[in-house]
C-alpha cells in the first residue's frame, strides 16, 4: 500500500507540473527572461554602450525576442528582431504614443498581452483599426479561445476545435532617462502554443502512470513477502520459546532490524534460561535449608520427649539455634523481595564506620574461641560516612559470612579499612578456593554457588551477596569481588567519607 501511495504520489505531481501547470510555468520563464532582456537593454541605453546596435543585435539573439528603442519624437532609433512578423520599428507612431502613456500611468514600466480580448487592445482596434499592424497579430486570424470561427478556405492551419491556435505576444514597455532625453524601450516576446506539447505529454504520461503503478505493485509484493519471510521465521522461533524451550535460536540473515531483533530474542532466551536453571537451584537450596533445621528441631525435640534425661541445656540450644536459623532465612529472604521490589527505604545518618564494623567483629569470639577462626580487622584511622548505619551493618556481617563459609583451611578471615581521599573502601578477604572469571558475574545472585554440590553454610542463610548488592545499589556504591583462583577472594565495597560535624566529633 506504501509502494502504491508513494507511485501514485509521483505520478499526480508529474501530471500537474507537466500537464494541469505546463504554461503556467512556461509564461512565468518567458516573462522572466524578457525582463532579464528589459533590464540589460534599459543597462545599455543609459551607459550609451559604444556598440549599442550590435549589443542590442546580441540581445535579441540570446533571448530570441524582438526589439525597439523609440526616442520621444517616436522614431525608432535602434531596433532588432528575431521573431517572423514582429518588426517593432513599423509599429504606427499613435500606437507608439499609446504605449509612452500607458507606460507613464504604470510608473515607466508596464506589460502588455497583445490578445484580442484585453481592454487595451479592443480600445486601440476600435480607435485605429490597425489590428493588422501589431506585431503577432493578424486581423483575419482569432486567438486560443475567441469565439469567431476561422473562415473556410483562408488557408490557415485550424485545431480539431476549428479554432486558430495563434502564438501569443506580449509586449514589455519601459521608459528610462539619459543625458540626451528620453526613450521608449519596447521588448516582444512570443509564446509558443504548447497544447501540442500538453497532449504529447499527456500520453506519455498515461503510459508512465501505468508502468509506474504496475512496478509499485510488484516491488511491494516481492518486498512484502521477502521481509514476511523473516518475520514469520521469527514467529515460529518465538511460538516455542513461549512454551518454555529456551534453546531455541532466533536467525535474522535478511535486514538490518531482523538482525537486532533475533540478537536481542536470544539474548533473552540465555537470560532467560539461566534464570531458569538459577530458580531450580534457589527451589533445591531453599528447601535443603529448610528441611534440615527443621529436621534437626523436631528430632532433638522427639529425643527429649521419649529419652528420659534428654532434655538437656544442650539439646535446648540445639532447638533454638535451628529455630534461629530458620528465622533468619526468612527475614533475609523478606529483606531480599523487599530490596528487589524497591519498598525498602534508607535512613541515612552519619555515623562511626569504624566501630560499627567492630561491632561486627564482636558477633564473632564465640566463633573465633570455639572452631578456631582467625577474624582480623585492619584499620589506620577511624572514618564517618553517610548512610543508612543498620543496612551498611547487615552488608558488612554478611561479607564476613561469606568468607567464613569460603575461607581456606587456615580459617583466616581479614577485614580491611582503607581511606582515601573522598571515600573510604572496605575489603573482606579469605582463603578459599577463589572464583573463576566467568563466575565472577554471577555470585551475586541469589544462592548461586561456585561449588555446585549444597553444603550447609557455617554461618548465614545463603542470600547474603544477594543483600549485599541490593543494599549498596539502593546506596549507589561501587562493589566488586577480586578473586584468583586458589588464592582465595576479596570482596569490597566503597563509600564516600562524610564531612563529620564537629558536634559528632565531641
Amino acid at each position: 500500500m506504501y509502494f502504491l501511495l508513494f507511485a501514485i504520489a509521483l505520478i499526480v505531481l508529474l501530471w500537474l507540473f507537466q500537464v494541469v501547470y505546463l504554461e503556467k510555468f512556461y509564461r512565468a520563464i518567458k516573462a522572466n527572461e524578457a525582463n532579464k532582456a528589459l533590464d540589460s537593454l534599459s543597462e545599455l541605453v543609459v551607459e550609451k554602450n559604444e556598440n549599442l546596435g550590435s549589443s542590442i543585435d546580441a540581445l535579441a539573439s540570446e533571448y530570441n525576442i524582438a526589439i525597439a528603442v523609440f526616442d520621444m519624437s517616436y522614431d525608432a532609433v535602434y531596433g532588432a528582431t528575431y521573431l517572423f512578423g514582429a518588426n517593432l520599428s513599423d509599429l504606427p507612431v499613435n500606437v507608439i504614443g499609446e504605449f509612452v502613456e500607458l507606460a507613464r500611468e504604470n510608473g515607466g514600466r508596464v506589460e502588455v498581452s497583445l490578445e484580442k480580448n484585453t481592454d487595451f487592445i479592443k480600445n486601440l482596434e476600435s480607435e485605429y483599426g490597425i489590428m493588422d499592424k501589431m506585431p503577432g497579430m493578424d486581423k483575419n486570424l482569432t486567438q486560443e479561445g475567441d469565439s469567431s470561427q476561422h473562415e473556410e478556405g483562408s488557408g490557415q492551419p485550424t485545431d480539431p476545435r476549428g479554432k486558430i491556435n495563434m502564438i501569443k505576444s506580449v509586449l514589455y514597455l519601459q521608459i528610462v532617462n539619459t543625458d540626451s532625453g528620453e526613450y521608449l524601450l519596447v521588448v516582444n516576446s512570443q509564446l509558443s502554443p504548447v497544447d501540442a506539447t500538453v497532449n504529447t505529454i499527456r500520453i506519455q504520461l498515461v503510459w508512465i502512470s501505468i508502468i509506474m503503478i504496475t512496478m509499485a505493485l510488484i516491488i511491494a509484493t516481492v518486498v512484502s513477502k521477502l521481509v514476511s519471510r523473516s518475520i514469520i521465521r521469527t514467529n515460529d522461533t518465538a511460538k516455542e520459546f513461549g512454551k518454555g524451550n529456551f534453546d531455541v535460536h532466533f536467525d535474522g540473515g535478511d535486514y538490518r532490524e531482523i538482525d537486532e531483533l533475533s540478537e536481542t530474542l536470544n539474548f533473552a532466551a540465555s537470560e532467560l534460561s539461566k534464570t531458569e536453571n538459577l530458580r531450580r537451584e534457589l527451589i533445591a537450596n531453599v528447601s535443603h535449608d529448610l528441611r534440615t533445621p527443621l529436621t534437626m528441631i523436631t528430632a532433638y525435640a522427639e529425643i527429649m520427649r521419649d529419652l528420659p534425661g534428654e532434655n538437656t541445656p544442650e539439646n535446648v540450644q540445639v532447638v533454638i539455634d535451628e529455630a534461629t536459623r530458620l528465622t533468619n532465612l526468612v527475614n533475609d529472604m523478606l529483606d531480599t523481595s523487599k530490596l528487589q521490589a524497591g519498598v525498602m527505604k534508607l535512613e541515612k545518618s552519619i555515623y562511626n564506620l569504624t566501630d560499627s564494623i567492630g561491632a561486627v567483629m564482636g558477633r564473632y569470639n564465640k566463633l573465633k574461641e570455639q572452631d578456631g577462626y582467625t577474624i582480623r580487622f585492619e584499620y589506620k584511622d577511624e572514618v564517618f560516612v553517610e548512610a543508612d548505619e543498620f543496612k551498611i551493618y547487615q552488608v558488612i556481617y554478611n561479607l564476613v559470612n561469606n568468607a567464613i563459609n569460603y575461607t581456606g583451611e587456615d580459617k583466616t578471615v581479614i577485614v580491611r579499612q582503607k581511606v582515601f581521599a573522598e571515600h573510604v573502601r572496605i575489603e573482606v578477604t579469605d582463603t578459599g578456593e577463589g572464583i573463576s572469571k566467568e563466575d565472577i558475574a554471577l555470585v551475586w545472585d541469589r544462592y548461586y554457588k561456585v561449588d555446585k554440590t549444597h553444603k550447609r553454610a557455617v554461618m548465614g542463610t545463603g542470600l547474603g551477596l544477594s543483600i549485599v548488592k541490593n543494599i549498596l545499589e539502593l546506596h549507589g556504591a561501587k562493589y566488586g569481588v577480586d578473586s584468583i583462583p586458589g588464592k582465595g577472594s576479596t570482596f569490597w565495597f566503597a563509600l564516600p567519607i562524610a564531612k563529620t560535624p564537629l558536634k559528632i566529633l565531641d
